[in-house]
């Protein structure tokens, strides 16, 4: 009996620790990953999806697979995965979302023929990977509607043996779900407050997209990460760091709402005074996170200010005193440039994931490069405009750049 509570009681201060750190998570997706993470260690799950609800579609957000993640080389991750269905009781994820009801199977394979769901075993056929116990849980929010849906799949004993998901297991999960989908609301209302300062951006200058910062959001979190393992970065640190980048770098360009939108929109090249004019976006979104408060306002700070510099030193705008200059004057006689280190590897880091997506996307005023062409410039300047160990880390991981670039198409 004691070791039953001592278990219990092991799983409890878990879901307690689990809370706490969704609480402490200010971006959605960031967040939606660590929620299926703890999930699964919350019930010892080998594997499990999340979905959010968007356009009354199931959207796949993340994937994790440990028995998957095992054969891959150190440092690697799993295929970023993109796909939507619609919500309808013929999958086990619709049907949860449709009774807002936890779906426990305890063989995928031989659903009782009773239950309008089944399960799809061709992803299963085609990696050799046997999905068995499946568990899905709504995450419903405090007004009742379904934000998405947690599928935690086999659940293992302590020797890693498949079993079923038991009554504690759904108890666990349905309590750790109920916070989760607050978590969930509280980002949502984040994301939006971002997006709608992106759009006020948007606003003045069409490049600036809810697809293009999500890219750019998103190639940065991923460079990131290979940094992190590769500079074998603390699990708090690196946490903590990709959340704020997240957001930082969805704003990196918010600051072009202070610049005409006369010249943000002509087609051609800029001349020399316009270009000066288009600097100031830089100190201009910097301006607005200037009286820190937080560790994002800090970070987005950073992103806002020097994304633009280079790593030889000839960027923009260089060692400026933000308290001390006009943030509406062109910026001209231009002061010495931060060069290398002396850059916030925040900003280094969009740096490159924001000229990435600028080359490789089409605007009015240019065609989209080609795939060769982008990766050769960015080859290039390894070194001149770029940290060259960035770069390498920007190769690493460029199959999964790919995908994200796949996965969120200009409309």
């Amino acid at each position: 009996m004691a070791d039953i509570l001592s278990t219990k009681e092991k799983k409890l201060q878990r879901i307690i620790e689990s809370e706490k750190i969704l609480n402490e998570i200010q971006d959605m997706d960031v967040l939606l990953e660590r929620v299926l993470t703890e999930a699964r260690g919350i019930v010892h799950a080998d594997a499990g999806s999340i979905f959010i609800i968007e356009d009354n579609l199931l959207k796949i957000r993340y994937a994790q697979n440990d028995t998957k993640q095992k054969k891959l080389a150190s440092g690697q991750k799993l295929p970023y995965k993109y796909f939507s269905f619609p919500i309808d009781e013929k999958s086990m994820c619709g049907s949860c979302a449709i009774e807002k009801q936890i779906v426990n199977v305890a063989d995928a394979y031989s659903i009782p023929p009773d239950k309008k769901y089944s399960f799809n075993r061709q992803p299963d056929i085609l990696s050799g990977y046997r999905t068995q116990s499946v568990m899905t849980i709504p995450l419903i929010s405090s007004s009742g509607n379904v934000l998405g849906v947690l599928q935690i799949i086999n659940a293992q004993d302590e020797n890693d043996n498949i079993i079923s998901f038991d009554d504690d297991a759904e108890l666990y999960l349905k309590h750790f779900a109920s916070s989760a989908a607050q978590a969930l609301e509280r980002t949502y209302l984040t994301r939006e407050m971002v997006f709608r300062m992106v759009d006020m951006a948007g606003f003045r200058d069409p490049k600036e997209t809810g697809h293009h910062v999500n890219r750019v959001a998103s190639y940065a979190v991923e460079i990131y990460d290979k940094w992190a393992y590769n500079h074998n970065i603390p699990s708090e640190e690196f946490n903590q760091f990709r959340d704020s980048l997240k957001i930082a770098a969805m704003l990196h360009d918010v600051g072009k709402v202070g610049i005409s939108d006369v010249i943000l929109r002509k087609p051609g090249r800029f001349t020399e005074d316009e270009y000066s004019v288009i600097k100031g976006h830089t100190f201009i979104g910097a301006s607005l996170f200037k009286n820190k408060q937080s560790p994002l306002d800090c970070m987005a700070f950073d992103v806002a200010l020097h994304h633009h510099e280079w790593w030889d030193g000839s960027g923009y705008p260089g060692k400026i005193d933000i308290n001390k200059i006009d943030i509406y004057k062109p910026l001209k006689n231009q002061k010495e440039g931060l060069k290398g280190e002396e850059i916030p590897l925040s900003a280094r880091i969009v740096a490159l994931a924001d000229v990435f997506d600028a080359l490789s996307s089409k605007r009015v005023y240019k065609d989209a490069w080609t795939e060769e062409h982008v990766l050769s410039e960015i080859r290039k300047n390894s070194g001149r405009q770029f940290d060259p160990e960035i770069v390498d880390d920007f190769f690493e991981v460029f199959s999964r750049i790919k995908e994200i670039q796949a996965s969120m198409p200009d409309a």
